[in-house]
């Protein structure tokens, strides 16, 4: 007779069905994002106890309303971050994005369609500038999107000395205020569907492994065959185009186009993606994170605003966050290091 050795199969206790079966697949889901996840569903369960009607379900759709913007500008700077570079800009291109649209629909008399591409199309040659100054002229991130956040800003008020733009037809106010199953609106199905596309081509794509190749070492890269420069730029077109598509939920969610959109944006999106386990250093970020993370920081601060918190304790809070989350990761860094 044969014999096998206890280790030439599947062992009982590590079926689907076993504790630690289970324990393995939760793993295999939640593989470097159980930290963040672990956070958001305490963060949930303390806000359910003590903020007032936070458990409501016409709450929790409004969550999902109000972290539509902030999801999809994070989804575009968690590229930007895993390359190592950052986005100071994002909010004032959103905001120009935002401008561009009302004025060309607005003032300009175009077709609502029209401006609604021209607006995408402003924030994707935002983010060129952006990835130009960053690889041409060789500016630190910081600076360059530090520089592109005065321009744009000062263009957004410029469109219309200041002015706010309002009523939009009722077509466009649907597309984020009819809900269909009792929650999905349009804006947040292409939310959703944003995010699975940008999870396939990080996770799939030999584009999306080049991002993480170039935030990883990009001398590595660039003697890998990989174009740093062409990726670099790109994650920050992608930054500017998903700016603008932000634009067009905004301007649909609030019926009108304010210059003065995203004014402190940058640091929810920063944190978002920081929370989401992606480290500043570079070569480390998820989708599935950012996910996380734009939840973590929508639920904070609906949380807050029902405790009564202050909107400025509330930005020194979503501060401390940021921080513990980038010790978090030089310290996971400094372990592996040593290990």
């Amino acid at each position: 007779m044969t014999h096998h050795p206890a280790s030439a199969g599947p062992r009982a206790d590590d079926g689907p069905r076993s504790p630690r079966g289970a324990a393995k697949g939760l793993a295999r889901i939640f593989d470097g994002v159980g930290g963040p996840f672990l956070g958001l569903v305490a963060l949930v369960v303390i806000m359910a106890i003590f903020a007032p009607n936070f458990a409501r379900p016409v709450n929790l759709i409004n969550i999902l309303d109000q972290v539509t913007v902030l999801g999809i500008l994070a989804l575009g700077a968690t590229a930007v971050i895993i390359t190592g570079g950052i986005d100071l800009s994002v909010g004032a291109v959103f905001a120009l994005s935002v401008m561009v649209l009302g004025w060309l629909s607005h003032d300009g008399g175009l077709p609502l369609w029209i401006a609604m591409i021209a607006c995408v199309a402003a924030g994707g040659l935002a983010g060129l500038v952006n990835g130009l100054a960053v690889t041409i002229t060789r500016l630190p991130p910081f600076i360059a999107t530090l520089a592109m956040m005065s321009v744009a800003r000062g263009l957004a008020n410029m469109t219309t000395d200041g002015r706010q733009i309002t009523g939009y037809p009722e077509w466009f106010y649907s597309l984020a205020s009819t809900r269909y199953g009792g929650f999905l609106s349009i804006t947040l199905m292409a939310l959703i569907v944003l995010y699975v596309i940008g999870w396939a081509i990080l996770r799939y794509r030999a584009s999306g492994r080049s991002v993480y190749a170039v935030g990883g070492n990009p001398e590595v890269a660039r003697l890998a065959g990989i174009k740093v420069k062409a990726v670099t730029t790109w994650v920050y077109v992608v930054a500017g185009l998903m700016a603008g598509l932000a634009a067009i939920v905004l301007a649909s969610r609030l019926d009108s186009s304010q210059p003065s959109a995203g004014e402190g944006l940058e640091l929810d999106v920063i944190a978002a993606v920081v929370i989401g386990g992606a480290s500043l250093s570079g070569g480390v970020g998820r989708i599935t994170g950012t996910i996380v993370g734009v939840l973590i920081v929508g639920v904070m601060h609906n949380g807050l605003n029902l405790l009564g918190v202050s909107p400025f304790l509330q930005q020194v809070i979503i501060g401390v966050v940021i921080a513990a989350a980038v010790f978090t990761d030089v310290f996971r860094r400094r372990k592996e290091r040593s290990a």
